[in-house]
């Protein structure tokens, strides 16, 4: 069996040109490993501890919780990955690429292997994106008022920042 995992951890970690995976090496399987290894871990000591505590999970997330959890998921993702103010948390994996437009820029990755993985991650909004709404599940089962509280503060933000693109477009219209 320890034959097996070590040939599995070579494998993920040599997925390079000499295998094909990632001609140009750009691809960090071993990164990519240790983040899902950490979200698993995570998610699963989070079972774990529910579990434990013998505290039940709900039965279900209400409609208008989950479209909250989704637009503050949404804008928590945009927040970490885009936003100008948050550029300390992305500038030890990333450098900045340029700008986007309002309060936003675009950040590359930088370095190698799960140095540069990481920046992948921080400079995704897609790919943070379910971090954050795993975060957000979990404080819905174990403080829902509170996760309740948060995802209406992130849903508010995300509701202006669409109000000031309408008029933001809406005022370029009108100027011609």
């Amino acid at each position: 069996m320890s034959g097996a995992m070590d040939q599995a951890a070579e494998t993920v970690g040599r997925a390079t040109g000499a295998d094909g995976y990632a001609p140009d090496g750009e691809v960090s399987l071993r990164g990519l490993a240790t983040l899902a290894g950490v979200y698993a871990a995570g998610t699963g000591l989070f079972a774990w501890r529910m579990r434990a505590s013998g505290r039940p999970l709900p039965e279900r997330v209400p409609p208008l919780d989950l479209l909250l959890m989704g637009v503050a998921t949404y804008r928590s993702s945009r927040l970490i990955t885009k936003d100008k103010v948050t550029s300390f948390l992305r500038a030890p994996f990333t450098r900045r690429a340029g700008t986007i437009g309002g309060a936003e820029v675009m950040d590359e990755p930088r370095g190698h292997g799960l140095h540069k993985t990481v920046g992948e991650l921080l400079a995704c909004p897609f790919c943070v994106s379910m971090w954050i709404a795993g975060a957000l599940t979990m404080g819905y089962a174990t403080a829902p008022r509170a996760t309740r509280l948060v995802t209406s503060c992130l849903g508010a933000v995300a509701v202006s920042d669409w109000l000031q693109y309408a008029w933001s477009l809406t005022q370029q219209k009108a100027e011609g």
